[in-house]
C-alpha cells in the first residue's frame, strides 16, 4: 500500500479551497436570492442556472480540485483523465441546479426540502468520486465503505442546509456567515471522502497516461476568474428590489404632462367652411343671397 500525502504543500490549498468555497457560496446564495424577486419564468431560468454554476462550480467542482493540487502519492505520477474532469463539473452543477428548481418551484416545505436534498448530495458525492475515478497513477484506488458512506451523508445533510439558507437568507450578514457554515461543510465532505482512500500500488511501473495538474490549472483558473467575474457583472447589473422601489416613487412624483386645448370652431356666418372650392380659381365669392337667412 502506498503513502498518501493530502496537504503535499501545506496549507496553502487546503486554505485555498476553502476560500474559493466561501465565494462561490456567496455568489450562490445572492443569485438564488435573486430567484425569490424575478417577475418571470425566464427571470427565475436564469438567475437559477448562475445560482447552480456558483455554488456547484466554484464552491463545489473548483474546490475539489484545488484541494487535489494537494495530494500526491509516493512512488508515482499523478495525471488526469479529461473527459472525466469535465464530466465531474457537469455532474456537480446540473445537481445543483435540479436541487434549486426542486426547492424554488412552488412553496418551500420539508418534502421540497428533502428532496431536493437527497438529489443534491447524491450529485455532490457522484461528482468528488467522479473526479476521484479520474485520476491515472500506478496503482488500484480502494476506498473504505464506512467513511465512502459517512461522506454521502455530509453531503445530503450540507446540500440540504445549503439549499434552506438559498431559499430564506436574504440579509448581507446572514449570507456571509452561511456562506463560512456552507466552507466548513463543503470541505469537510471532500476530506471525509479522501481519507477513505487507499492506494495499492503496481509492482510494475509503466506510463501513466492522461493530462497533468499544470496543463488542467490555468484553463480551470481562468474558467473560475471568467465565471467570478460574470456573475458579478450580472449581479451589479441587475436591478435589485431598492432599485425598483426608488424608480416606482420617481414615477409617483413626476408631475403629469400637460393636455393639450381642444381647439375652438370659429363660427362660420355665410358657409365658407363648406364650399370646398373656396380658393380654387373660377369659384365666385360667396353671398348672403346663396345662403339667406332662416
Amino acid at each position: 500500500m502506498a503513502e498518501i500525502n493530502h496537504f503535499e504543500y501545506g496549507w496553502i490549498t487546503p486554505a485555498l479551497s476553502y476560500a474559493l468555497s466561501v465565494l462561490g457560496s456567496i455568489l450562490g446564495l445572492v443569485c438564488a436570492g435573486r430567484i425569490r424577486t424575478a417577475r418571470t419564468a425566464g427571470q427565475r431560468a436564469w438567475w437559477g442556472l448562475l445560482a447552480a454554476w456558483a455554488l456547484g462550480g466554484t464552491a463545489i467542482w473548483a474546490m475539489h480540485f484545488m484541494a487535489m493540487l494537494g495530494f500526491a502519492v509516493d512512488g508515482t505520477r499523478i495525471r488526469y483523465d479529461v473527459p472525466l474532469t469535465a464530466a465531474s463539473t457537469a455532474i456537480a452543477v446540473v445537481a445543483v441546479g435540479i436541487g434549486l428548481a426542486i426547492v424554488g418551484t412552488g412553496r418551500l416545505n420539508p418534502a421540497r426540502l428533502v428532496a431536493g436534498g437527497v438529489f443534491t448530495g447524491a450529485g455532490v458525492a457522484a461528482m468528488h468520486y467522479t473526479g476521484m475515478a479520474a485520476m491515472r497513477l500506478n496503482g488500484d484506488l480502494g476506498y473504505d465503505t464506512t467513511r465512502v458512506a459517512l461522506s454521502v451523508v455530509i453531503a445530503v445533510v450540507a446540500s440540504t442546509v445549503a439549499l434552506w439558507l438559498a431559499m430564506t437568507v436574504r440579509r448581507g450578514l446572514a449570507i456571509f456567515a452561511s456562506a463560512l457554515v456552507m466552507g466548513v461543510a463543503v470541505n469537510g465532505m471532500h476530506f471525509t471522502g479522501m481519507s477513505a482512500l487507499s492506494v495499492h500500488q503496481h509492482e510494475a511501473r509503466g506510463a501513466v497516461t492522461g493530462a497533468s495538474v499544470g496543463a488542467l490549472l490555468v484553463p480551470i483558473v481562468l474558467a473560475v476568474i471568467f465565471g467570478v467575474v460574470g456573475l458579478l457583472y450580472a449581479l451589479l447589473a441587475a436591478p435589485t428590489d431598492d432599485d425598483r422601489a426608488a424608480a416606482a416613487y420617481l414615477d409617483a412624483r413626476r408631475p403629469p404632462e400637460p393636455t393639450l386645448a381642444t381647439p375652438t370652431v370659429a363660427p362660420d356666418p355665410v358657409g365658407l367652411r363648406a364650399r370646398s372650392t373656396l380658393g380654387q380659381p373660377g369659384t365666385p365669392f360667396p353671398s348672403r343671397r346663396d345662403n339667406p337667412p332662416r
